[in-house]
This record gives C-alpha cells, structure tokens and sequence, in this order.
C-alpha cells in the first residue's frame, strides 16, 4: 500500500505548474520611494529657509463700553453684531438726577455773581466815602490854617492891650474884649483840630472798610470759579448720561436691559475696532534663532482655505507666554522637567488684500516665516 500511494503521489508534483512573479509591485515600491524621497528633500531645503507654526490668531483692538457714572438705562440704540461708527449713540441713561445737579450748580453760580455785584457795589461806596472824608481833612486843614492866622493875631491883641491896660492907656473893657477874643480863637483852633482828627479816624476806617470790600471782592471772584466749576461738572455728568462708540467697529453680544441700573466702571459690552487685524503666532523658542524683525510671511487663515495673506514678521515679546500666566511655573520648587517654551510674536498684515476685512479676532491661521 505504500508504494501504491507513492506511485500516485509522484506524477501530481511533476505535473504543478511555476507561479508567475509580479513585475507590478516594485514600480508601485519605486515610485512611493521616489515620491517620498522628493517630498522629504522638498521638507528639509524648506525646513532650511522657513519655520512654521499652527499656533497662531488672529487679533484685534477690543474697546469696552464702560459707563461713567451710575444709573438706570432708558434707552439702547444698538443690537449684537451692529456695526457703528465713532460717535454713534449706544445707550441713555436716566438723567434727570443730573438736570437737578446741573440747575443747582447754575444756581449757586447766580448767587456767587450777585454776591460779587455786592461787594463791588460796597467797594465803590467804601472809595466815595474816603473821597469825602479825605475832602473834610482837606477843608478842616485850611480853617486850622485860618484859625491859627486868627488866633496869632488875637494873641497880638491881647499882649499889646496887657501892656496898655498897665499904665491905664485902655480902659480895662478894651482889654477884656482882647482876652475874650484871644481866647476864642484859641478854643476855635481845639474845636478845629479835634474834627481834623476825627476826620481822619474816619478816613482810616473808610479806607479799612474798602480794603474788607476788596478782599471780598476776590473771595467772591473765587466763588465764582468754583461754582463755574461745579457748573461745568454737572454738564459733563449729565454729558454722560449718553454713552457713545469710542470708534468705528462693530458691537459684541449687548448683554443688558432697559431698566438695568449700572455701576460707574462696570463693564458693559465689547466693540471690536475696525482697525487694521493682526496675528500673534507663538513659536518654539527653538525655532526663533533666524527670526529678525521685517522678514516676510505668509498666513494661512483656516477660514480661507487656499488663499495666502502677505505680511511681516513686526516685533517678538519682551518674555514667553508662560511669564503672563495667572499661575507662572516656578522652576525652583518641585521637581524639574524641562518644556520647550513659546515665544509670542506679532505679524502684521501688508498690503491692500481684500479680505482683510472678513477677518476676525480669534481665527486659527498657519504661519509661514521665510527666514531669507
């Protein structure tokens, strides 16, 4: 029986036909080896001239709408996403607490000028009156002058009848009449000289009293300022009842209400400037060693696929994004890993591409940096 099965099993392994080798695959191997090939060199020589990074965005000028002053919102002009121009009106608040404020500043200014007309009017009458009081001086000074004239002459009289009346030359009527007139004069020239001082005293009081008046006259020109001040405050107060765009963009979600009542400094919503954008790419610090600051780059916005925006390399930042974290790595505590850490650099767009203005704050991009 075995050989039987020998004899049976012999002729099927000469009879077994050769199989046919495949000339298809090594062309496949050949061109995948030369593709890869081409595609790695065509990567290294531009690995050798640019540095590129997927971390990257879009940025741009983000102005907050905060109130001024506190208050109850009456009125909201505007809606999420509207675009406005500089000026244009957001919201109005309630504003009559600040009409009151500004009738009473405005009030109280009306009394600081009729206080100046006072003192003004005092000063003038304080002047008249050391005018007339200097002008009583003056005529009192020329009745001395007389009453002395009057009284010299008198005084004459009286020594020459006193020795007349000695050898009975006179009678002695005659020589009493000399010595009441010598008298007289005498006592004229007291009463004179006493209204002169009198006069006087009230030249200096007259002349204290208009340097009071005066003095008032320059606190009540201080008043005055300040309560133009206190006017002025109260316009601008009530100037800021009215919130307006700071600039030209568009409005982020408005998140309040009519009625709402806001905070001086609370923080109310958004405008994103119109300005031009620009893209903040964070490279490994390994890669920053050829970056200089005007080289050319290329950025590819997620948001177009296939269209490259031009620009340029504008400055690096003065530390790497892990100093700016709210919870900064402390390299001496703990133990130490080494991290690559990135350096955020500013690009700023060049020339006129439309698109531009399709562009917002926060969209992914690839930058590519030509390093020649």
């Amino acid at each position: 029986m075995a050989q039987v099965n020998e004899v049976k099993t012999a002729p099927m392994a000469e009879n077994e036909a050769p199989k046919k080798k495949n000339k298809i695959f090594p062309i496949v191997l050949t061109v995948l080896v030369l593709v890869g090939g081409t595609f790695g060199a065509i990567k290294y020589i531009h690995g050798q001239h640019h540095q590129e990074t997927d971390d990257a965005q879009i940025e741009a000028n983000i102005s907050p709408v905060i109130p001024r002053i506190s208050g109850y919102i009456t009125e909201i002009r505007v809606k999420d996403n509207q675009k406005v121009k500089k000026g244009d009106t957001l919201l109005i608040l309630d504003n009559r607490a600040g009409l009151i404020q500004l009738a009473q500043a405005e009030a109280a200014l009306g009394v600081s000028q009729s206080n100046l007309g006072v003192a003004s009017a005092t000063t003038t009458a304080s002047r008249a009156n050391i005018s007339s009081f200097e002008a009583n001086v003056t005529t009192i000074d020329a009745q001395i002058e007389a009453a002395k004239i009057t009284l010299r002459r008198a005084s004459q009289d009286y020594e020459r009848y006193a020795n007349l009346i000695k050898d009975q030359s006179i009678t002695q009527q005659q020589f009493d009449q000399a010595e009441a007139a010598k008298q007289s004069a005498e006592r004229q020239l007291q009463v004179l000289t006493n209204q002169k001082n009198a006069a006087s005293r009230q030249t200096n009081a007259a002349s204290s009293q208009s340097n009071a008046t005066s003095t008032q006259i320059g606190v009540a020109n201080a008043t005055i300022k300040q309560r133009e001040a206190d006017v002025q405050n109260a316009q601008l107060n009530l100037s800021y009842t009215i919130i307006t765009a700071p600039e030209d963009g568009h409005i982020a979600r408005v998140n309040v209400q009519i009625g709402q009542f806001l905070q001086a400094g609370q923080s109310l919503f958004n405008i994103v400037l119109d300005s031009n954008p620009w893209v903040v790419a964070n490279f490994k610090e390994t890669q920053v060693t050829k970056m200089r600051v005007n080289q050319k780059v290329y950025v590819h916005v997620d948001a177009f696929p296939g269209h490259d925006f031009e620009a340029k390399l504008a400055s690096f930042s003065p530390a790497t994004g892990a100093k700016f974290a709210l919870l900064p790595p402390d390299n001496a505590s703990g133990n130490f890993v080494k991290v690559v850490q990135r350096l955020p650099i500013k690009i700023e767009f060049t020339g006129n591409d439309p698109l531009l203005k399709e562009l917002r704050a926060g969209m992914n991009v690839d930058v590519d940096v030509n390093l020649d």
